[in-house]
């Protein structure tokens, strides 16, 4: 039977599967309580992967604004511009190092 931890209005905030730091109550593995949990989970973690798909678009419109002369990569706020030089740097090391075959 897992282990849960509740917050201060009693509801389960996380599971583990072991004793330990905050999870001393065990709950049934079919537990009502715990099966909402774990949907809240489930939907957290779609929503967070959606987020990523859709920062990935947002960085190909960007990017296709600026090959059109639509707007100026200056133009962006500085931080913004940070972020996306990081991201591009990020992403052609990536590539780099998954070109395992290379070219001949």
């Amino acid at each position: 039977m897992p282990y849960i931890k509740r917050d201060e209005q009693g509801r389960v905030i996380a599971m583990s599967a072991v004793s330990g730091d905050g999870f001393t109550e065990q709950v049934a593995g079919d537990s009502p309580e715990l099966a909402d949990f774990l949907a809240s989970q489930q939907a957290a973690n779609s929503l967070d992967a959606t987020d990523q798909d859709f920062v990935r678009v947002l960085e190909d419109v960007v990017e296709l604004l600026i090959d059109k002369g639509v707007i100026l990569f200056t133009e962006l706020p500085d931080s913004a511009q940070e972020k996306i030089m990081r991201r591009q740097k990020l992403r052609s090391e990536m590539t780099g190092k998954l070109d395992l075959i290379g070219d001949d």
